[in-house]
């Protein structure tokens, strides 16, 4: 599909509100990803990965700027939102893979792929496996750092990083990591540590954009640039006066960084989406 023709994907089909999208689960040796479909029922497909602790509603922001490029698959992993806890965790090559077949279900092309923090590591190791179903990959505030892969360290990161939350950063948060509950979240933290994704990096196909915030403190200038020089075809953003939740509290600048990265024109503001929305 040409930058016009994704561009114009949108134009004339009435998009489902976010907040009134229906789940779907997807599963496969007992564990779910719940999915929730929004936009037109044209266009480009974006699937949204997102991080620790977090589900698909706190992409809502996100979504509606994004909306007419095309369907939107927000989608739980497993253990978080509306997705059931399993014994125990994917590995992150694992739950690339698991990604990977659902976006198969779906039969699903050209996939924009985009992962928010625990979710760029997924979206890596999917990007790598299947690169005939993702020529176009976004990291926001990617992790982990490869200088700071300790529980305690990122204990710190994370509360310097939420010194001055935003209303909505903190609804999501508090909302979600209620939810998933202290003993899923651990165990999966695990998973991140110790996973080592720059080994991965290089073996992206994708045309790759890496966006962070200036004020995050979880993912620092210097990894970044570590992270979009390992990848073949990157290039990074930075999003002034942000931190690690950018694209909660900074979305429209994070979807501006989207489209160019596209080659898309601007879009036309759009009411920002009230607070306290379930996303069901």
């Amino acid at each position: 599909m040409t930058q016009q023709e994704r561009g114009r994907a949108g134009a004339g089909v009435s998009a489902i509100a976010f907040n009134e999208a229906v789940p779907v689960r997807f599963e496969r040796d007992g564990r779910q990803i719940v999915n929730f479909r929004s936009g037109p029922r044209t266009g480009t497909p974006i699937v949204l990965l997102h991080g620790i602790g977090m589900g698909h509603a706190y992409w809502e922001g996100l979504a509606s700027e994004l909306s007419e490029i095309g369907p939107i698959y927000a989608l739980d992993l497993p253990g978080f939102g509306e997705s059931p806890e399993p014994d125990e965790p994917l590995d992150m090559p694992d739950s690339g893979a698991f990604v990977a077949d659902f976006v198969r279900s779906e039969g699903l092309r050209d996939v924009i792929l985009i992962g928010h923090s625990m979710g760029t590591q997924v979206a890596v190791e999917a990007a790598a496996a299947a690169p005939d179903l993702f020529p176009e990959l976004i990291l926001l505030a990617p992790t982990i750092n490869v200088s700071e892969r300790t529980v305690w360290r990122q204990a710190l990161r994370m509360m310097q990083d939420m010194m001055s939350p935003q209303p909505r950063t903190l609804y999501f948060g508090i909302r979600y990591y209620l939810a998933a509950g202290p003993r899923w979240y651990i165990k999966k933290l695990a998973t991140m540590l110790t996973h080592e994704v720059e080994k991965t990096l290089p073996r992206i196909q994708a045309h790759t954009l890496v966006v962070h915030g200036e004020r995050d403190a979880l993912c620092p200038a210097p990894w970044v640039d570590e992270v979009a020089g390992l990848i073949p075809d990157a290039h990074s953003v930075t999003i002034p006066g942000r931190g690690h939740e950018t694209m909660i509290s900074g979305y429209p600048a994070v979807a501006q960084a989207i489209r160019t990265h596209l080659g898309l024109p601007a879009a036309e503001p759009k009411p920002e989406p009230r607070t306290g929305h379930t996303g069901r």
